[in-house]
């Protein structure tokens, strides 16, 4: 897939307004490409595609909320998506996490920013967060492409089959906080680059729901073995002084994480072996691990995980 001809062009036009454009000397690239999202730099704008039949409605909702709050979220240029069959929205460059440095991860930034985030009011009228609706896409698409033959399907689908209905998107999400849909490292970035304070990106998944969903993710992988206690704690940490309402301000937060959690496991293990089949690769290490974990859960009644800070 090539990036978008037209979303390049305006990126490129939105950074020089008015200007004679031969003589540009600015950085450009594609950041991302996929078919959910393509991502294009030039100078200091990134020009986004969203996913095709993205809800321009619902998407310029979530922009607006990213207005709203620039200390948290990056702020779009405009609250306007434009373009089909795909919006583009633009918005300023911010530098991202290293991947090569994991000890300089800002666990800590993530942590603040998520409480923050979610000690917002949603404003009315703003869509579900997306995070189960993923999840369980994930998982459709483990069936649909992977089937039963493959070993690791099966522990896949019984650690989905024992969730609660609600993080397999089959009932209406029990909480209405302000959620991000789908934390990670990758979602955070300095701005203004290179060494301003971080913020949170990629609002396609912004909405009302259940917060533990955003720290699922780490909570996940801390869980399986991937993430370090120290990190998590860290994490966790942050969240907590910064007075983050997904889990009680002490004692143990795994009552609140356990079923988002295993959510997340279950998602990133579907979209592993999904990965792995169509490559006709055996699974990794990691990926291993994910499956492993899934095939402890299915069946199994919700017992807390160790808490780090004991």
């Amino acid at each position: 897939m090539s990036p978008s001809p037209s979303l390049a062009a305006r990126v490129r036009q939105a950074a020089h307004p008015g200007r004679d454009l031969s003589g540009c000397v600015c950085e450009t690239g594609v950041l991302a490409d996929r078919p959910d999202a393509t991502v294009v730099r030039h100078g200091s704008l990134v020009g986004k595609a969203h996913a095709p039949g993205t809800d321009p409605e619902a998407l310029a909702a979530r922009l607006r909320v990213a207005a709203r709050l620039p200390g948290v979220l990056l702020p779009p240029v405009t609250t306007a998506p434009d373009g089909r069959p795909r919006p583009h929205t633009l918005w300023p460059y911010g530098a991202p996490v290293d991947p090569d440095d994991p000890d300089a991860a800002p666990w800590e930034a993530a942590g603040t920013l998520l409480a923050r985030l979610h000690r917002t009011p949603a404003p009315p009228g703003l869509p579900p967060m997306r995070g189960p609706a993923k999840a369980a896409a994930a998982v459709r698409r483990l069936r649909r492409t992977v089937g039963p033959g493959h070993p690791a399907t099966a522990p896949v689908l019984a650690a989905w089959a024992g969730l609660d209905p609600w993080a397999r998107a089959e009932a209406p999400m029990p909480s209405g906080v302000l959620c991000h849909g789908d934390l990670h490292l990758g979602q955070l970035v300095r701005h203004p680059a290179p060494d301003g304070p971080w913020h949170l990106i990629d609002v396609d998944d912004l909405g009302t729901g259940v917060p533990a969903w955003d720290l699922a993710r780490p909570a996940a992988w801390y869980a399986c073995g991937l993430l370090p206690p120290e990190e998590w704690a860290r994490f966790l940490g942050a969240y907590r002084s910064a007075g983050g309402p997904a889990v009680p301000p002490d004692g143990d937060p795994w009552p609140a994480l356990d079923v988002p959690a295993r959510a997340l496991a279950v998602q990133t293990a579907a979209r592993s072996v999904t990965k792995a089949a169509a490559e006709g690769r055996p699974l990794g290490e990691v990926e291993q691990a994910l499956v492993d974990a899934c095939a402890r859960m299915g069946g199994i009644p919700a017992s807390p995980a160790p808490d780090p800070s004991t």
